[in-house]
């Protein structure tokens, strides 16, 4: 039996010569398209709204937006990846119109307008409702753990800066002991010289004094930790019982269709407090007195939003 044999790269017309025959009209970049078409990007606060008169012309923030959420929705996050989707992707090439946007473009586009594609996901809810597709009377609230960029090593409680201030110290009273023990062996060999300690107890005294300014920032602004990378994000249980540098996403679901409501991102490991503000978050969006929440017992609190029955 013969074997499925592909198209003649030689062939011509290989693909629709219209841009617009590459999706489906069923195909969910025509709701991106559609969504993104419908936003005013100046009231958003978007960077470069308004297409420039003079100078180099700059990339659309639409077309951006686009990519980014087209992105979210495939779950490629990364700047470079994005950048070679628009490159191979018929999709993207039809959400795109053909533009092809480099790695940094859509890595400033995230970090110029962070506030204003938090609004972006507003517009999308009361999209969603105005669609009817919210049931706007029972809505699930959790909490997940999001592993953050930040490591392990790179995360200081004071516990830990003050085992390091401690070892430390040793260290630097380790080295100047050897110091004044005056001429060493020539034989041995595996001693620092004397310019070599000198040195030690330099980049030692450096890596004190980072720790006692990290020690002096827990206690002046009463947290808990730090982190380098990711400065909000905090050490939390992961469910593999772990420990790992978190950010806490809570989300409010409405019943209807699993769709997401509204979210907050917090840095504290416990669900416990966060029930009143998130089914307040669905209240405000589905603009109603009364709203059943279910939630686990991680949320018992004494206090929830006026009229929102909680269901465990």
């Amino acid at each position: 039996m013969a074997y499925v044999k592909g198209e003649n790269r030689q062939q011509i017309n290989m693909f629709p010569e219209i841009i617009d025959d590459y999706v489906g009209e069923d195909n969910p970049v025509r709701v991106i398209e559609a969504f993104v078409i419908s936003l005013n990007m100046s009231e958003l606060g978007f960077e470069r709204a308004k297409e420039p008169i003079l100078g180099r012309p700059a990339y659309d923030p639409r077309d951006l937006l686009k990519l980014y959420l087209y992105g979210y929705l495939n779950r490629i996050r990364s700047s470079r990846k994005l950048e070679s989707e628009a490159s191979r992707n018929l999709e993207v090439i039809w959400l795109l119109s053909g533009l092809k946007p480099d790695f940094k473009t859509i890595a400033d586009f995230r970090k110029d307008n962070k506030e204003a594609v938090k609004k972006v996901f507003k517009q999308f809810s009361l999209l969603c409702k105005e669609w009817g597709l919210y049931g706007q009377t029972l809505v699930a609230v959790d909490g997940s753990k999001f592993r953050a960029s930040n490591s392990k090593k790179k995360n200081f409680n004071e516990k830990k800066l003050n085992r390091h201030l401690k070892y430390i110290d040793t260290k630097i009273e380790q080295y100047l002991n050897e110091l004044e023990e005056g001429d060493q062996s020539e034989a041995n060999t595996h001693k620092p010289n004397a310019a070599e300690i000198k040195q030690h107890i330099q980049e030692l005294k450096e890596r004190k004094k980072k720790y006692e300014e990290m020690l002096e920032t827990i206690k002046e602004n009463e947290v808990s930790e730090i982190s380098l990378t990711d400065p909000d994000a905090r050490q939390m249980s992961t469910n593999n019982n772990g420990i790992d540098i978190c950010y806490n996403v809570q989300t409010v679901v409405d019943e209807k269709h699993s769709m997401i409501v509204d979210y907050d991102v917090i840095n504290n490991a416990a669900d416990l407090g966060q029930l009143n503000q998130m089914s307040k978050r669905a209240q405000n969006v589905f603009d109603t007195e009364e709203i059943n929440v279910l939630a686990d017992k991680g949320y018992t609190q004494a206090k929830i939003s006026k009229n929102a029955k909680i269901l465990n």
